[in-house]
């Protein structure tokens, strides 16, 4: 431990170290929701209590489910969660933002103070958890896990992007720090104004992605022969997927290749619009775990046409499965795809280049192999362990302002 005074304000650096620390995650999504932020909180979680961390978590109801406080089940994600009460998220029926009043959480940090707490979402709670924090002189960091900002144009309220920016800079900037998954975003947090911002990146689980675990009777039950193509999307059902670019890019696929087939992983708000327009495609629902990973490996090109995600972890587990990638110079592919070598990505406004790179896949089996192959090698690579310590080192070495109730009583807000 060591200390720095900067005027009337002494910080508190505490430095990384073998032993068990308290950390406090604060989240409007956690599993079982399928989602990039959930499944990011799970491995996050999971390898934090691996390290011997006491894991709190602090979350919103969700159906039939009760509020209050639980110990740590299941796959030991945690030692112990509050559930707040929560409201749906309008848009996402099966995502809840949580409600909570900032007193509750300091009177529950002030029995059981956290060593840091780490907000992952910008929601109502988040903002409790902020401001608590904040009042308790406890280090405080926050992610940038959703470009919600960004969203707003797909559901018919672009006008409000400038303002969602403003918020967001808002919120992020009264944390300590805010954790970014790629350069590209580390870029757009800095156009938005937020700051300072480090770049905290994702692993991939390759024991359980893994082509090993491709299903001949799988693909039988799609419709495929041997050599026919199986043209996989895993995600989110919902417009600002830009699923539109998938079905055009297949429906292309498909005019050359007649037997290749479209199977959609996960569900969303135009499942059913999408359905009843292209029922001859195959609509798999939500998978999870082994299952998931199943269909993964019985793929061989793999779609990712969204420009609004801020990593999208459904690439390095296609990567992971031996799936040939096509993305946007984005995101997760920006960081992990080389062109032509262990993927294919075209630029953000080039659609026309997402599709010829997904043809050329098609047409090019010699090169579609040698794709799918690399991309598992560097897959390898991508292990979570190296992020659970990035984490730890990033959030546990923020600034703790122990002169807060001196300063506090003579009238200096620090909110």
């Amino acid at each position: 431990m060591k200390e720095e005074t900067t005027g009337n304000t002494v910080t508190r650096i505490t430095q990384v170290s073998g032993r068990r620390h308290h950390i406090t995650i604060v989240s409007e999504t956690f599993p079982p929701e399928i989602n990039g932020v959930a499944n990011t909180l799970r491995h996050l979680c999971l390898g934090l209590m691996q390290h011997g961390h006491k894991v709190t978590i602090i979350r919103p109801r969700q159906r039939h489910e009760a509020k209050g406080r639980f110990e740590g089940a299941g796959e030991c994600l945690f030692s112990d969660e509050h559930v707040v009460p929560g409201l749906p998220l309008p848009g996402y029926g099966d995502l809840r933002f949580g409600i909570t009043r900032p007193g509750f959480l300091r009177s529950l940090w002030k029995r059981e103070r956290p060593d840091a707490v780490y907000v992952a979402t910008q929601g109502p709670l988040g903002v409790a958890a902020v401001a608590a924090a904040r009042q308790a002189g406890i280090p405080i960091s926050s992610g940038f896990h959703t470009n919600f900002h960004a969203y707003s144009r797909y559901y018919g309220a672009g006008f409000l992007e400038k303002l969602l920016c403003s918020y967001g800079r808002w919120f992020h900037n009264r944390t300590a720090i805010t954790l970014v998954p790629t350069r590209k975003i580390a870029q757009t947090a800095h156009n938005m104004g937020i700051h300072p911002t480090s770049i905290w990146s994702r692993g991939v689980d390759c024991n359980r992605f893994s082509p090993h675990k491709r299903d001949a009777e799988l693909r039988q039950q799609w419709g495929l022969h041997p050599n026919d193509r199986a043209v996989l999307y895993v995600g989110r059902l919902a417009p600002e997927k830009n699923l539109q670019m998938a079905v055009s890019c297949f429906e292309r696929i498909r005019g050359l290749h007649p037997c290749a087939k479209f199977i959609l992983v996960g569900d969303g708000p135009l499942r059913k619009r999408l359905a009843e327009r292209h029922p001859d495609y195959v609509f798999a629902g939500t998978r999870r775990g082994e299952d998931l990973a199943r269909h993964y490996a019985s793929g061989d090109i793999f779609l990712f046409p969204s420009k609004t995600d801020t990593f999208g972890n459904v690439v390095t587990e296609a990567m992971a499965s031996g799936l040939a990638v096509v993305a946007f110079d984005d995101a997760a592919a920006s960081e992990h795809i080389r062109h032509e070598d262990n993927g294919m990505k075209a630029h953000l406004r080039n659609d026309e280049g997402f599709v010829d790179h997904a043809l050329r896949l098609a047409d090019q089996p010699t090169l579609m192999n040698r794709v799918r192959a690399q991309a598992r090698l560097d897959a390898l690579d991508l292990n979570w362990a190296t992020q659970i310590e990035q984490f730890e080192h990033l959030i546990l070495n923020q600034p703790q302002r122990t002169a807060y109730n001196a300063l506090n009583k003579q009238g200096i807000s620090l909110l």
